[in-house]
C-alpha cells in the first residue's frame, strides 16, 4: 500500500478532536466504519455462535465506541475499548456516558504496545485499525508483525478475532495471520459488479487464535 497520513497518529488525533468538539456541539457521534450493517454482521456472528454475554471483549482502535455501545445494548457485559488517540477515547467516553453505558471499559492504549493488563480477552474485533497501520508511512511492515504479536498476547487460547478491512483481500489476511490463527469463516459482505466480474469491497474474517 501507499503510505497515507491515515496511517499516522497525528491524523487520527485531529479527526477525534474534530469529532468531540461536533459531538459536543450538536450530539452527533461521528463516523461509524463500514456502517451499521459492519456491527449488526459482528453481533449476529456472537448470537449464532452463543458467545456467553459474560465474555470478555476488546475493541482494537474504538474510535466513538459505537460499536461497544451496540454490544452492551446486545447484552454483552464485559467490554474494553482502546484506542492510541486521548480524543477517541474522550469522544467514546461521552458517547457511553450519553448512552447510560456505565459499564464498558476505555483506555487509552497503543494496541502496538499494550500494557501488561491488557490480556485474557475471548474475542479481540477489529473494524479498520489493521487497515489504518497497512498505511503508516514509517515501517508498515513491521508495525503490521507488532500487530499479529499484540494479538497473540492480549487474546486467549482458541478466542475468536473479528476482522472488518477494505484494505486486505481474504487471502492476504490469511497470509498476514497464518502465525498462531486459523481462519474458521468468511462473513457475507456486499458484493459489486464491475467489467463483468464480481467481488467484495470489504472482506470480513473470523479467526480463532491456536
Amino acid at each position: 500500500f501507499s503510505p497515507s497520513v491515515l496511517g499516522t497518529r497525528e491524523h487520527w488525533d485531529a479527526a477525534y478532536e474534530r469529532e468531540l468538539q461536533t459531538f459536543q456541539d450538536i450530539g452527533d457521534t461521528g463516523e461509524i466504519w463500514f456502517g451499521e450493517e459492519s456491527m449488526v454482521r459482528i453481533i449476529r456472528w456472537l448470537e449464532k455462535h452463543k458467545i456467553p454475554p459474560d465474555s470478555s471483549v476488546l475493541d482494537i482502535g474504538t474510535g466513538n465506541g459505537v460499536l461497544l455501545v451496540e454490544l452492551a445494548k446486545s447484552g454483552y457485559m464485559n467490554l474494553t475499548g482502546i484506542d492510541y488517540s486521548p480524543s477517541a477515547i474522550q469522544l467514546s467516553e461521552k458517547v457511553r456516558e450519553k448512552e447510560g453505558m456505565s459499564n464498558i471499559k476505555l483506555k487509552v492504549e497503543d494496541f502496538l504496545a499494550p500494557s501488561a493488563e491488557l490480556s485474557g480477552f475471548d474475542i479481540c474485533i477489529d473494524k479498520g485499525t489493521f487497515d489504518a497501520i497497512s498505511l503508516d508511512p514509517s515501517d508498515a511492515v513491521g508495525k503490521r508483525k507488532l500487530y499479529v504479536g499484540s494479538l497473540r498476547r492480549v487474546l486467549k487460547p482458541e478466542g475468536f478475532f473479528l476482522i472488518t478491512s477494505c484494505n486486505w483481500t481474504k487471502e492476504e489476511l490469511l497470509n498476514e495471520f497464518r502465525e498462531g490463527f486459523e481462519i474458521l469463516e468468511e462473513l457475507p459482505t456486499p458484493k459489486f459488479c464491475f467489467g463483468g466480474r464480481i467481488g467484495n469491497s470489504v472482506t470480513a474474517l473470523v479467526f480463532q487464535r491456536k
